[in-house]
């Protein structure tokens, strides 16, 4: 007998889709949107309704595995989780009496977004004073950006855009990454004829939607941002009154911006001076405008401070005040969850040193520089990430993973590259398998993901495997006793959002906060409560605050040159998610293979044709791949669609091969969207 209830995308993307699933106790057949629910409408990507495909794959992890072959290779034996867990427990409490606790760094991200299934992991990296994690692969230069100007993760409410007259999408592709957010801008097209702006290297699926496109040198964007701010001024279209109730220092921008000419920007970011004036004059004779800002402009050196003077346009406007107006980045800051029971954070340790996520390649490698005063790491335990095809210097991690002397465990549902470097590798369920709950930085919604069918095989939830895990390592605390469902009603009971069971029963909670709030006319979230134009970007360092005081175009970007002329942007890919969607026979058929789109000028000049395969690279590694030819983008710009694994390209190598892993100033990120390459024919 099937049923149909009603669960939660778990991948890593800003809408966390609410689902309604067809399915019985071992089988899900159809996935759709939830039409209850205001922000997902009943729209889902086709990636997600598919879903059927991947937790049904053939290719799932169903037992416990032994690595018999070398590390890479994929060769395996079965094993019972018993064994398994002896032999993991086994290799980390030697390491951990020989090298100390740190040597050994659990390692994850947003393979899922659930809570529990998450973030469990810093509970057993906290309790036993393991290597701490610097999460920095996905939002922290955004948000670093977004912060110093507003000072909290929330924003004008993204259903807000049907009341908008101008809608415009900074640096991200919705309709492949964000679909239900085009459902709302299209409404606001059709009932209020709103006109549609996307700001973006490449005429993606998104900007071929658009009534106008701006296609912009990557890194750039604080360049144009000043010069459409110049524009405003000149016009005397900036708000005074908002502008003196609600920001500080906006004297100092006023002066800064006289010589931020549309002429100046053009020079730096291949936007014809005619377009920054068409652009400019929308905003200033229309209203209510909404910024909807993606992450994409932002994963370059100088990211921060791009979404930061991104963000002042809106606000130079007074476009807060108004329903429709605004601006929105992510509403993290919205749920004020309270996460000791899940993470453990009673027992974090203050001594215990941080590695950044994003240079997973430098620590494998034992570059003291990225080890943080701690040891080398001897032992590395993996879920919910694939870092030897989506972490920066792919070379550099594989070298790091190939060490004899590094003990590698991986919770995982598919044989993915990084699993072929397990020592053991154990099989994880995916989210229809396991009881959750999540959070989106795209809406406001609270849901409930239940377990809605038999694990596959015999698969492990990630919750449980720490909690099993801790107790083979000597813990005897009630924190690894108790189960997802438990973990969700003291999570809600602490945080003040009822219980389990109220939420069970309501699927989801809407927690956007009240206008006045999501549009902070009670103010910003600064102590002071006002936008900064001038940002404190980092405590007690003013050289570094006065070097960078306000918006404008900071030359931190991988400059090209004579060697490397060409710059590379990895955009996503339509049908996967990262990694994810990989291991699918039809999202694989629908991509067909990895190209590099290149100007038609550009492949003229190389003497190249499209679907020639080419030698791309840079001082971090090169590979082949085929060429594309794509008018839509300015000359010198190339972009490559998705994380394909590696073994799809002819080398063996993936995009990231060629992607720093540098740390970024002010407070760190990975550059997915900052390369300079070189192109060359093969003869």
């Amino acid at each position: 007998m099937y049923k149909i209830s009603t669960s939660a995308c778990p991948h890593d993307c800003p809408s966390t889709c609410v689902l309604d699933i067809e399915h019985d106790n071992e089988k899900i057949l159809k996935v759709k949107g939830n039409t209850n629910n205001t922000y997902t409408k009943g729209i889902i990507c086709s990636k997600v309704s598919r879903y059927p495909e991947r937790t049904h794959n053939n290719k799932r992890l169903t037992v416990p595995l032994i690595r018999v072959g070398k590390k890479g290779e994929g060769i395996f034996k079965p094993s019972s989780w018993d064994d398994a867990l002896n032999i993991v427990s086994k290799n980390l409490k030697e390491i951990i009496r020989k090298h100390g606790s740190q040597a050994v760094w659990p390692y994850f991200y947003a393979g899922t977004m659930g809570l529990i299934q998450r973030d469990s992991i810093n509970r057993l990296r906290h309790y036993f004073n393991f290597s701490g994690q610097y999460s920095t692969i996905c939002t922290t230069l955004a948000a670093t950006g977004w912060l110093a100007g507003t000072g909290c993760l929330k924003g004008a409410d993204p259903r807000e855009v049907i009341y908008s007259k101008i809608i415009v999408m900074w640096g991200g592709n919705p309709a492949s990454t964000q679909v239900n957010f085009m459902k709302h801008v299209q409404e606001a097209r059709k009932k209020r004829n709103a006109f549609f702006v996307v700001i973006d290297p490449y005429q993606n699926k998104t900007a071929r939607l658009a009534d106008l496109h701006i296609k912009i040198r990557p890194g750039t964007d604080g360049a144009l941002a000043c010069a459409i701010m110049h524009n405003i001024l000149k016009n005397r279209k900036e708000d005074e009154e908002y502008l003196k109730k609600y920001t500080k220092d906006y004297d100092l921008l006023s002066k800064h911006l006289k010589i931020k000419t549309p002429e100046w920007a053009e020079k730096i970011t291949g936007v014809p001076v005619k377009i920054i004036n068409k652009f400019s004059k929308i905003l200033c004779n229309e209203s209510p405008s909404y910024f909807r800002l993606g992450y994409g402009f932002t994963r370059q050196r100088n990211g921060s401070f791009n979404m930061h003077a991104v963000s002042c346009i809106p606000t130079l406007l007074g476009s807060w005040k108004y329903k429709g107006g605004g601006a929105f980045y992510n509403n993290s800051g919205i749920y004020n969850i309270d996460k000791d029971t899940i993470e453990g954070l009673r027992f974090i340790n203050p001594k215990i040193r941080i590695l950044d996520q994003s240079r997973i390649g430098p620590i494998l490698n034992n570059d003291l520089s990225a080890l943080n005063g701690g040891p080398n790491v001897k032992a590395i335990f993996i879920q919910n990430t694939n870092p030897l095809v989506v972490a920066p210097e792919t070379n550099k991690v594989r070298t790091g993973f190939k060490r004899k002397d590094l003990f590698v465990c991986v919770h995982e549902q598919f044989m993915t590259e990084t699993a072929k470097y397990a020592d053991v590798l154990l099989p994880a369920t995916s989210f229809v398998e396991h009881d959750d709950i999540y959070i989106s930085g795209g809406h406001q919604h609270l849901t409930y993901g239940p377990k809605l069918i038999k694990n596959i095989g015999k698969s492990w939830s990630n919750n449980k495997l720490i909690n099993e895990l801790a107790k083979r390592l000597g813990s005897k605390d009630e924190c690894f006793k108790i189960n997802e469902k438990q973990i969700i009603n003291i999570t809600l009971k602490k945080s003040k959002l009822g219980n389990f069971n109220n939420l069970k029963k309501n699927k989801f909670l809407d927690l956007q906060p009240s206008f006045e709030e999501s549009h902070f006319l009670n103010g910003f979230g600064h102590k002071d409560k006002r936008f900064h134009f001038s940002p404190k970007w980092k405590k007690d360092n003013k050289n570094f605050n006065n070097k960078y005081n306000l918006p404008d175009h900071y030359e931190l970007i991988e400059k090209n040159s004579k060697k490397h002329p060409f710059k590379l942007v990895t955009a996503p890919a339509h049908n996967f998610l990262n990694s994810s969607f990989t291991e699918l026979d039809t999202s694989k058929k629908k991509e067909i293979k990895p190209t590099i789109k290149i100007h038609p000028k550009d492949l003229k000049e190389l003497n190249l044709i499209s679907d020639e395969i080419v030698m791309i690279g840079n001082n971090r590694g090169k590979l082949r791949i085929h060429t594309e030819k794509f008018s839509g983008l300015l000359q010198g710009i190339t972009i490559v669609e998705g994380i394909w694994p590696n073994e799809f390209f002819l080398d063996n190598l993936g995009i990231n091969t060629l992607v720093g892993s540098d740390v970024p100033e002010p407070a760190g990120g990975a550059v997915f969207h900052d390369v300079a390459i070189w192109i060359k024919k093969i003869n």
